[in-house]
């Protein structure tokens, strides 16, 4: 089994879901490595068509992986999607991890989410905590599709040495991420509405929930950042949070965004509308503890996150 530290200098380096939010932070941060990148477009190789993924992988054979594609969305794209969600994950991670063992990548990282963790595990979340507990049941489905790649990627680890290892990002948010009205993230939702109240001069803008769960926000170039120096740090096959430590109520963060959009009007909450996981705050004493911490703040991070989609609108 490889150790850590790893060398990625000159190595091939296939990021997985290039596109995506996650993926296009890897490829920013991995364009300041010595490496040579490695994507594939969707429409060349469907990641859910296992002939199509060895194939690819039997021509291409990368050495190192970032495993970040994956079928996302918000709480009532996880609801109401279920059957895609659970099924196209688990076939993403199957069929990815299963052609990097075949065809001998030295590395690779598969990228989890925090509602892998139990519904009502203590907080913070710690790694051991995975299969403590029932889930949150609107994101079941993909939770466990994430938990099914963690547990291939140990058990790869185990029977053959692979070097795969995972981390699990908190709620991220950042240049790429998804704004559509009903099936983004909160961050994005809460930008996009708040803009659009302002443009319109709206005197009131609903915030779906009670205002009362909290949640920790991670820039994305900041868990680019902490991917690549796990990447080339760490090898174990116990997970990796990645995250800030620091959580803030829905209705808090709300205000920051309205202040940062600059949407001076009234803030109501829709109590009708599902609040999800009381509170989502990650333990990343053990991140800390193999040098790395976000230094990216909540506020300079929204800012950005807003510019760049000013520029897209």
């Amino acid at each position: 089994m490889a150790n850590a530290p790893f060398e990625l200098k000159g190595k091939s380096v296939y990021v997985a879901g290039h596109r995506g939010m996650v993926g296009a932070a890897l490829v920013r941060r991995l364009a300041r490595e010595d490496v040579h990148l490695v994507t594939v477009d969707r429409r060349e190789v469907d990641l859910c068509n296992q002939a199509a993924v060895f194939d690819w992988f039997a021509k291409t054979r990368p050495q190192v992986i970032f495993l970040a594609a994956a079928k996302v969305g918000g709480i009532v794209a996880n609801d109401t999607l279920r059957a895609e969600f659970i099924y196209d994950n688990i076939a993403i991670a199957a069929n990815v991890i299963q052609a990097a063992h075949q065809n001998g990548a030295e590395k690779l990282m598969f990228l989890g989410s925090s509602c892998i963790y139990p519904k009502l595990a203590p907080q913070p979340l710690r790694e051991d905590s995975v299969l403590t507990g029932p889930l949150e049941p609107t994101n079941e489905p993909y939770a466990i599709a994430k938990i099914a790649g963690i547990k291939m990627a140990e058990a790869y680890r185990s029977q053959y040495g692979s070097d795969f290892i995972s981390v699990m990002p908190t709620n991220l948010y950042g240049p790429g991420d998804n704004y559509h009205p009903e099936l983004s993230h909160v961050v994005a939702a809460l930008i996009r509405r708040f803009h659009e109240a302002k443009v319109a001069g709206a005197k009131s803008v609903i915030v779906w929930g009670t205002g009362t769960p909290r949640r920790e926000f991670l820039y994305v170039d900041d868990m680019a950042d902490a991917c690549v120096h796990l990447m080339k740090t760490y090898s174990s096959a116990e997970l990796v949070n990645i995250g800030t430590g620091e959580d803030i109520t829905i209705a808090e963060f709300a205000r920051v965004v309205a202040a940062i959009v600059g949407y001076g009007g009234e803030i109501g909450f829709d109590t009708s509308r599902p609040d999800g996981t009381p509170r989502k705050l990650l333990d990343v004493s053990r991140l800390a503890k193999l040098g790395w911490r976000a230094t990216t703040s909540l506020e300079d991070g929204v800012r950005r996150a807003y510019e760049a989609y000013l520029s897209h609108t």
